[in-house]
């Protein structure tokens, strides 16, 4: 089961949250994908693919990063 969940521009490239599944088992993959000359979309090595668990660990840590962007950003605007 591959299943795309969403896809983001990043310039002319886009990056693409997806579920995967390998050897039975799913996945949750972020990737960068670039145009390739034939017009279709093609995965570059740019890209992280974790299982379900340490993705929800990754999750919890990138909610803290943001919230300290923001806090950071909140002191320089005072």
């Amino acid at each position: 089961m591959n299943k795309q969940i969403t896809q983001i521009e990043k310039g002319e490239d886009v990056v693409r949250v997806a579920l995967t599944e390998f050897r039975k088992r799913q996945y949750i993959e972020i990737r960068t994908y670039y145009m390739a000359d034939d017009g279709d979309w093609k995965p570059t090595r740019k890209g992280i693919t974790l299982d379900p668990d340490l993705m929800k660990e990754v999750h919890q840590a990138l909610g803290k990063a943001l919230e300290e962007v923001e806090n950071a950003k909140e002191s320089d605007a005072e």
